[in-house]
């Protein structure tokens, strides 16, 4: 699905470089949550896997075009703003040029919205805001779907929700997910490989990634079950 081939990236287009000989190969179907420390460069490599950035050095290639993308918590977005949900789908469908008009009806069903579908985004919680923006990401059928730190400003209850929508969408609907993520009970639940920009970045099953975690001597204090 996704194939990174010696990515070298700075913003100033020169060394040091944040990401550096870096290659991967994520295969469909995979989950992959990106862990890291502040500063690690987590958004700017799905940044670079959306094509918003280029390499400095190395290439990217993704299998499909169909892409899509749910930002850190509403980025750019007044959720004050009088809009509906309803409005702000249609707007949507324009943007990417959708004419079936039950893209907005079958997209709410897959997260469970429609009975939100003409209230005010401002009027719902973060939970709820998030999930419309997971509802807007889907309307182009997506392939590959990339989340940017999905549980900022959610409260828990949403969050187990949000996450086992995303889940369900991987398992039974064979969408590849690529998640930037800062919580890790959720990435070792939901996940089928771990990404550590903190790390060796190498691909890592969970067993691989537990089984570092436990042996490593930084974090022989925090064993993980």
């Amino acid at each position: 699905m996704i194939q990174i081939k010696n990515l070298a990236f700075s913003y100033t287009g020169k060394a040091p470089y944040l990401l550096e000989d870096l290659n991967l190969q994520i295969p469909k179907g995979a989950y992959v949550s990106i862990l890291g420390e502040n500063g690690s460069s987590k958004t700017t490599l799905i940044k670079l896997i959306l094509g918003v950035l280029s390499p400095v050095k190395g290439t990217i290639s993704l299998s499909t075009k169909k892409v899509g993308y749910v930002p850190q918590k509403f980025e750019g977005f007044n959720s004050q703003f009088p809009l509906t949900v309803n409005e702000l789908l249609k707007i949507h469908m324009k943007v990417i040029k959708l004419s079936d008009n039950n893209i907005i009806d079958d997209s709410l069903s897959l997260i469970n919205m429609n009975s939100y579908k003409n209230s005010l985004i401002g009027n719902l919680s973060g939970g709820q805001q998030q999930k419309v923006f997971i509802t807007r990401a889907l309307m182009g059928n997506p392939e590959l779907l990339v989340l940017d730190e999905l549980s900022t400003g959610v409260d828990i209850n949403s969050q187990s929700e949000i996450y086992s929508i995303i889940k369900d969408l991987n398992v039974n609907k064979n969408i590849t997910v690529v998640a930037v993520e800062h919580n890790l009970n959720a990435a070792l639940k939901n996940s089928t490989h771990i990404l550590d920009l903190s790390g060796d970045t190498r691909l890592l099953t969970i067993d691989e990634y537990i089984s570092r975690f436990n042996n490593d001597n930084v974090f022989n204090i925090r064993k993980v079950d």
